[in-house]
């Protein structure tokens, strides 16, 4: 007797959420916004049943149950973006040189970083933005990875080679995540 092993798992949106399929292309509609991503990987199905996404993948090997997982936490990523949003709030600490901050719009504009002439900048990422009030600087967007990954560009633009870190802590740093 032959067993068949499989994994499948059902993802149900909110209400308010629309999803949908186009060759390999997973598109969640929301309140916020729309995320569109692309899922394809020749052992592992994705595909929208009844509103509901369905992941699928026949005898998975150790690869393909990490990509399954992946992809899960991709969607539920997706679906939380297009209802609630990602939000990043960063602090701007300096102790030497007032540092000035400005949002031009592909980047975040660093000047006077421990009294350097040039100014330092930072990319913003995809349809995220940017604010700065005093020296706080929120970044938000829908998309989690574009908002990890300008929040990462920002605190590594202000980064300090050769100096002491703990005697040096100018910088711009994230505080809390949300």
């Amino acid at each position: 007797m032959v067993k068949h092993y499989f994994r499948e798992e059902f993802i149900s949106p909110p209400d308010d959420v629309m999803v949908s399929e186009k060759d390999h292309e997973i598109k969640v509609d929301g309140p916020k916004g729309t995320l569109v991503k692309s899922f394809y990987h020749p052992r592992i199905q994705v595909s929208v049943k009844k509103g509901a996404v369905r992941i699928y993948v026949e005898k998975p090997r150790k690869k393909d149950a990490a990509l399954f997982g992946t992809y899960r936490a991709h969607l539920n990523n997706m679906i939380k973006g297009v209802t609630e949003g990602f939000e990043y709030g960063m602090k701007i600490v300096y102790s030497h040189f007032p540092m000035k901050t400005t949002v031009k719009k592909d980047g975040l504009i660093i000047e006077n970083f421990l009294g350097e002439a040039a100014p330092r900048k930072a990319k913003i990422v995809g349809e995220t933005k940017v604010q700065i009030s005093g020296d706080e600087v929120t970044v938000k967007g829908l998309n989690k990875e574009e908002v990890g990954q300008t929040a990462a560009n920002i605190e590594l633009a202000t980064y300090i080679k050769h100096y002491d870190p703990r005697v040096f802590q100018d910088g711009i740093y994230i505080v809390n995540k949300g």
